[in-house]
């Protein structure tokens, strides 16, 4: 088969499709993010989902089997260790994560830890919870902007995050401060994958308002991924959304920094329109943050609908030598309890014009054959430590 010139790689953050064998370990039992959305709303219409072959996949109220889908359909399930969007993310371009990286949503971050911050920035904390950080900057920002202290408060994932204003506490004394926090979770026990700086504007409660110089100090990832690969080799290796900063750049030739999921759809369009040789590796995120998270199905559902409007426009614009893959990094099933990820597998949706007679492939031990395909499709082999097999094979 002729290689394929561009490969798009689609990531429903966060739309798993039901629990892995192993999600009693993690507490997640009977989790099912696209189904329990599906039978939460009375309305969810994916028409373009449903021609590519969803409801054949899944077993769904409102999206229903088709007799000739357009794309191979699949199930991936993640060896790694971990639930969380970077495990994911790396594990899809390659990577094996045995270790899962730290989180504190139920505990905070411990003393000696925050001791340490204050004792190295000079500035005292406040929060040191899981929050929305829409919520804790109207607890606490008023009181922020009064003593200069900074607002510490982390989610689901591995993450610290530091929310300062932008202006009376000053952008680079916030990006100070992060890397200090940087440098001390990089001790094991305190490890965690992204440090954020999340500055924000306005005077009072109501008022106040995230800026867009937030900035993620990452891990790099500890090996070599398809990314690297496919660079090395000269090809473009562009992102959307949060790909970069889940990569810290790692392998990437270009990057473009989403808004919103809807925006990610429009910036994938808008490359789609244009000439290049390699892979767009594309993370819609609202999924996650604003409806997982927040345990809301009948919003996470509507941001299916428009993900769906969004993808009737990329259709048009794929070739013959164009193949585009949608997946997931985990779940988060908005009807679970809590707030956390939930471990289950995730689709595969694998779509070119050029195929025909397209049908079920099977079910897959690894997100890491999405990376892999992708390097079998440019005749490159993986790096060290990789792990994976291409499914071009199966398609």
């Amino acid at each position: 088969m002729k290689p394929f010139k561009r490969v798009f790689v689609i990531v429903i953050d966060s739309l798993g499709i039901g629990e892995m064998a192993d999600a009693a370990r993690y507490g997640d039992e009977g989790s099912n993010t696209l189904g329990h959305i599906d039978a939460s709303v009375s309305h969810l219409s994916l028409p373009n989902l449903e021609k590519l072959g969803l409801g054949n996949l899944c077993q769904l109220n409102h999206v229903k089997p088709v007799s000739k889908p357009l794309a191979y359909y699949g199930k991936l399930n993640e060896a790694s260790v971990g639930k969380d969007t970077m495990t994911g993310h790396w594990e899809m371009m390659g990577l094996y994560i045995t270790k899962p990286f730290k989180t504190f949503t139920e505990t905070g971050f411990p003393k000696e830890l925050l001791d340490e911050l204050e004792k190295r920035t000079g500035h005292k904390i406040v929060g040191n919870k899981s929050a929305s950080g829409t919520e804790i900057m109207d607890e606490l920002g008023e009181h922020q902007i009064a003593t200069g202290d900074m607002i510490v408060y982390t989610s689901a994932d591995s993450v610290l995050q530091i929310c300062a204003h932008e202006e009376t506490f000053g952008l680079q004394e916030l990006y100070r401060c992060c890397e200090i926090a940087r440098e001390l979770t990089l001790k094991d026990e305190w490890k965690v994958g992204r440090v954020i700086a999340r500055p924000y504007i306005g005077m009072k409660k109501g008022e106040f308002k995230r800026t867009a110089n937030r900035h993620d100090y990452a891990l790099k990832p500890f090996g070599a991924t398809a990314l690297n690969v496919l660079k090395d080799a000269g090809l473009d290796v562009i992102s959307v959304g949060k790909i970069y900063d889940i990569f810290d750049g790692e392998g990437l030739t270009e990057g473009h920094k989403s808004q919103s999921s809807v925006h990610g759809m429009d910036q994938t369009i808008e490359i789609a329109k244009r000439d290049f040789s390699g892979m767009c590796f594309v993370n819609l995120v609202d999924f996650d943050a604003l409806w997982g998270h927040r345990r809301d199905p009948v919003g996470y559902g509507a941001e299916l609908e428009r993900f769906d409007e969004k993808l009737g426009g990329l259709l048009p614009l794929l070739g013959e030598d164009d193949l585009l893959m949608i997946t997931a990094d985990h779940g988060n099933d908005p009807t679970y309890k809590g707030s956390d990820h939930t471990r289950e597998k995730v689709p595969l949706l694998a779509y070119s014009p050029s195929y025909t007679n397209c049908g079920e492939i099977d079910e897959q031990s690894t997100f890491a054959v999405v990376g892999v395909t992708v390097l079998e499709n440019f005749n490159l082999s993986k790096a060290e430590k990789m792990i994976g097999e291409p499914v071009l094979k199966l398609l």
